[in-house]
């Protein structure tokens, strides 16, 4: 068990017999009375985000979770395949459990899977993937005022504002928390 006030960002705890990942933690202390924590929180099972009040003091269960490394294979219908770096397991992930992450997924991309006795909950990206732009709208002529972009869409079908000088065919680097344009390659 631990206290409430040791959740912070990415800690990883149960309570009511869901798993739950904090996303944003915020302690709030009024003149008088006990503190309470409010935390986001995302059901790692489900997927669902929710807001959780606590007071100061209570207590939730945490949790051991393993990592493994596993390098991108392939996909099918709903199914995204990935095999263990150290035992060359090939667990296969469902869609709803990846969620957003998937427009980031190409093939041969490292990354680490969180497991939870033995059911793969969670990925974590590395910070920036590179893209190969496959469809870009051509800039237009004269339209050079600062700042100018469009929505150019990747290999992996993923949409990215991006400046007007990337053409299709070009690499772009994009960053996984943010989904932002980072530079060229």
């Amino acid at each position: 068990m631990i206290d409430v006030n040791d959740l912070r960002k990415g800690v990883t705890f149960e309570h009511d017999s869901n798993l739950y990942k904090v996303l944003d933690y915020e302690h709030h202390k009024p003149g008088r009375g006990k503190a309470t924590i409010r935390v986001k929180a995302r059901n790692l099972r489900t997927g669902t985000i929710l807001e959780k009040t606590f007071i100061s003091g209570d207590r939730v269960q945490d949790v051991r979770l393993d990592y493994h490394n596993v390098q991108y294979l392939y996909s099918d219908s709903s199914l995204y395949y990935f095999m263990d770096l150290d035992t060359y397991d090939q667990p296969a992930i469902p869609a709803d459990i990846l969620g957003d992450t998937v427009g980031y997924l190409k093939e041969g991309l490292e990354a680490k899977l969180t497991f939870y006795q033995g059911e793969p909950l969670d990925i974590e990206l590395p910070t920036s993937v590179d893209l190969v732009v496959s469809h870009a709208d051509v800039a237009v002529r004269g339209d050079t005022a600062t700042g100018v972009t469009k929505k150019v869409t990747t290999e992996t079908g993923l949409q990215v504002q991006v400046p007007n000088f990337i053409n299709e065919g070009d690499t772009i680097r994009v960053d996984t928390r943010t989904g932002a344009y980072v530079t060229r390659v």
